[in-house]
């Protein structure tokens, strides 16, 4: 019989790719959704078994992790992280899984002031006190990031637009962190009680990200750097969500400071491939990227 896993906001970024990576691996799959439709169809349709359930309520996360193993916790930017970490945790205990991966953040600080970064490194200790064997996930900035709208609309035009100063980081793509997360969720073991940063392979700042995009995409892509409260403004007009446009210019500020820094090669050393750069995913999205 194989390893049965649980993998939280499966139609998410991360949780897609590691419904697909980690069923690649053997596992057996269960994939929860917060309701039926396309995208879970098309998880079920690869082999998953899908449940609804939300993060939110601690009965269906019970029923959900009924019989597993090893568990995948993921939750949005957005306001309830707290509440849920408590649940999943409660839950997890309950049910005797023997590992839980949190998708934490970089930016966690307990001294920031965004929000969602506080939020983030409260939601660690919570995991912590529980007792449950944890393993805790901090990826850097998503290249995903670069195909929000508020981001997209600019790089169509050929401008890289955001307060990031000269701070430096080390993008990471969803899909290789979709491989890391199927790797552990298969083997924990020596992991548990660890802290596993996510990168890409290469640390670099704002300007050097739009010479590299401008290389993979055949054209002229600009940094243009501007102060955070102008660019907050301009998410609040093209409506994000207010707990978003908090979080991101509290979060840059922290990134201008360097609380992002670094590079490492664990994706590698965990699944035996680097994680791709950020021409490679450029080329990967031309299509959007290059979209008129």
């Amino acid at each position: 019989m194989s390893k049965k896993v649980l993998i939280t906001g499966a139609t998410g970024a991360t949780g897609r790719a590691a419904v697909r990576e980690a069923i690649a691996l053997g596992l057996d799959v269960r994939a929860m959704v917060r309701k039926i439709d396309e995208r879970s169809e098309a998880l079920a349709a690869q082999g998953a078994e899908v449940v609804v359930g939300d993060v939110l309520d601690i009965n269906s996360i019970r029923a959900a992790l009924e019989g597993i193993e090893a568990a995948y916790f993921v939750y949005p930017v957005a306001p309830g992280l707290i509440t849920a970490t408590a649940n999943f945790a409660q839950a997890a205990k309950e049910a005797g899984t023997k590992a839980v991966l949190n998708l934490s953040q970089r930016s966690q600080n307990r001294y920031s002031t965004s929000d969602s970064s506080r939020d983030t490194y409260i939601a660690e200790q919570v995991f912590n006190w529980s007792g449950v064997p944890v393993i805790h996930l901090r990826p850097t900035n998503f290249l995903e990031w670069l195909l929000y709208p508020w981001n997209l609309t600019y790089l169509q035009r050929g401008v890289l637009r955001i307060p990031g100063g000269k701070g430096r980081h080390s993008p990471i793509a969803a899909d290789d962190q979709g491989r890391a997360i199927a790797a552990l969720l298969k083997a924990p073991e020596g992991h548990i009680g660890t802290v596993i940063d996510h990168s890409g392979p290469v640390e670099m700042d704002y300007e050097q990200m739009a010479a590299e995009l401008s290389e993979a995409l055949g054209r002229k892509i600009v940094y243009q750097d501007l102060p955070i409260e102008e660019y907050t403004a301009s998410l609040t007009q093209m409506g994000v969500r207010a707990y978003l446009v908090q979080h991101f210019g509290s979060a840059m500020l922290d990134y201008q400071q360097g609380h992002m820094a670094g590079a490492d090669n664990n994706v590698e050393q965990l699944t035996g491939r680097r994680s791709m750069t950020v021409g490679e995913f450029a080329k990967l999205r031309a299509d959007k990227f290059n979209a008129n």
